[in-house]
């Protein structure tokens, strides 16, 4: 593939747009499906819960994670206009029950009041943070004492063989990631990682190594 072509799915995995975008957003749905469900079920949701997710896609899982547990109240941040369109629409029964509030944002700030989240989770999307320990310090502001947050992420090994994370990415191994923590208020209380077969944005199957870490303030 051309460097532009490159460039284009490296700027669509960030930030879609257009046409182009819904399709990326199905897909990554699709590919990033285990990744979320894993990531859901690390965060042993209880009931009455308030969950933030940062980076929710088209929000295809959203189902899955209502079915953790009764009169759950979601929240998702997406820095994408077209993914946060596209997640209201598919969500929209939720979201008229008032149990999904979706907004756009930064990608910094997080806008909500402290101590306000029961429960946080992120996936695949740290390669993207602008400002990591901002961000993570901003987590810790909005989430409950001892309230929980799970961070899932691919790691760099497998990262690192997809021609187009030359572009707008910043690959994370679990080291280094343990290393971002260790600069915040965060407890570690879980890590772990697991090997998926996906099929790669070329079409054929590959092996993906990623990591998920629960982190308790």
């Amino acid at each position: 593939m051309k460097q532009e072509e490159l460039q284009a799915i490296a700027s669509q995995l960030k930030h879609p747009t257009g046409e182009k975008g819904i399709e990326m957003g199905n897909m990554m749905n699709e590919t990033n499906i285990n990744m979320t469900h894993h990531s859901i079920q690390n965060l042993n949701i209880s009931k009455e819960n308030k969950i933030l997710e940062l980076g929710h896609g088209n929000g295809g899982h959203l189902e899955f994670l209502m079915e953790q547990s009764e009169n759950l109240k979601y929240y998702g941040l997406e820095m994408s206009d077209l993914m946060f369109q596209e997640a209201r629409q598919i969500n929209r029964n939720f979201v008229s029950q008032k149990q999904a509030f979706f907004s756009l944002y930064d990608g910094n700030i997080i806008p909500f009041e402290d101590s306000f989240f029961n429960k946080i989770f992120t996936v695949n999307t740290l390669y993207f943070w602008q400002e990591p320990e901002k961000l993570l310090a901003e987590i810790y502001r909005v989430l409950k004492p001892d309230g929980n947050f799970c961070l899932t992420f691919a790691e760099e090994s497998f990262m690192k063989q997809l021609p187009f994370t030359q572009f707008e990415f910043e690959l994370y191994s679990t080291e280094k990631v343990q290393q971002l923590i260790e600069k915040t208020d965060f407890k570690i209380v879980y890590t772990e990682t697991l090997t998926e077969k996906v099929k790669s944005k070329m079409g054929e199957l590959v092996d993906r190594d990623y990591t998920t870490i629960v982190l308790e303030k």
